[in-house]
């Protein structure tokens, strides 16, 4: 039986970026270093494949400090930590190394440094998210008020309308940014913002990738994780853009393949967290049902390399 033709649109930048590349890197490096176990507070990067592969190699992961020997190394996420969480680890006396990707810590820095102006801090970002919870305890309790959407900024309650500046977590979509900055801008005319842009270039570069396939595709399946932030943020910029149904996906296990009967074109793409391994997954379960045309949508080009913190560069 002759398969259905089917035009594959694969997104590009897609998958690793910089900042979990380095941070899985620093896992590996730790436990060649230390020897198993290693400690990894919170998940290192927001896919479960990852983690696995990495459990497999001697991580293991909890959600706080204290399930922690002291004899152990420690490693802290990707996504960041409160300053209290270092703070307790060099109480301990315990080996630790910060995955925190670099561009998280700009935004850090950011919020210290206009705190040290004797500015109070709005940050755009979502409850809980761990990202959100480290940026948010940079600075002591009711420093940093949180704002996930424009009705937020309405009710805001800030100590001074004056005396304001705001960061964002670095995975948000750039579109829905651009209206709750512009709501602050609105509210608080002498608020001040980032330099630059502070959602970062891999999720602005995967983001405008999506929209260029999305006007093409009668669906798209993003490869990611359900908790990750910048993944979850594709599959709305791909209904936003065009795209009727776009779908998040862990593996090639998850397609609804009903939901996908007489599709003639097709998007993938993939967070910032998702290995290429399991997107060649994806595609290679589309060519067992489809004659499988590829094409590429390039839109931008990455070449950012972040080195590993120096004590995993020198010998134990």
């Amino acid at each position: 039986m002759t398969k259905p033709p089917l035009t594959l649109y694969l997104a590009a930048p897609r998958g690793f970026c910089a900042g979990v590349d380095r941070a899985i890197k620093i896992v590996e490096m730790a436990i060649e270093k230390w020897g198993a176990p290693v400690y990894v507070r919170h998940e290192i990067v927001h896919n479960k494949f990852v983690v696995d592969g990495l459990r497999d190699l001697g991580a293991v992961f909890v959600e706080e400090l204290d399930e922690c020997p002291d004899d152990r190394p420690v490693i802290f996420s990707a996504h960041g930590v409160p300053k209290a969480v270092p703070a307790a680890a060099a109480k301990r006396e315990m080996i630790y190394v910060d995955a925190t990707c670099p561009l998280v810590s700009k935004v850090h820095i950011e919020a210290q440094r206009h705190a040290d102006n004797g500015l109070q801090m709005i940050m755009i970002g979502h409850a809980g998210h761990p990202e959100t919870v480290g940026t948010m305890g940079q600075l002591p309790a009711g420093e940093v008020l949180l704002v996930e959407t424009v009705e937020d900024v309405a009710t805001v309650d800030v100590r001074d309308p004056d005396r304001l500046a705001f960061v964002t977590q670095t995975t948000l979509s750039v579109d829905d940014t651009i209206d709750i900055v512009a709501a602050l801008n609105a509210r608080f005319p002498k608020i001040v913002g980032p330099h630059k842009e502070d959602i970062c270039y891999a999720t602005t570069n995967r983001q405008e990738a999506v929209k260029a396939i999305a006007p093409h595709c009668d669906a798209i399946l993003v490869v990611g994780a359900p908790n990750s932030s910048n993944s979850k943020r594709l599959v709305e910029v791909g209904a936003r853009a065009g795209c009727a149904y776009s779908q998040l996906v862990q593996r090639a296990d998850d397609i609804d393949w009903r939901a996908l009967d007489g599709i003639k074109s097709m998007g993938i793409t993939a967070g910032a967290s998702a290995p290429e391994v399991l997107i060649n997954e994806v595609i290679d379960a589309f060519r067992d049902k489809y004659d499988v045309t590829v094409e590429m949508v390039e839109t931008a080009q990455e070449n950012v390399e972040f080195k590993v913190p120096r004590v995993l560069r020198v010998p134990a």
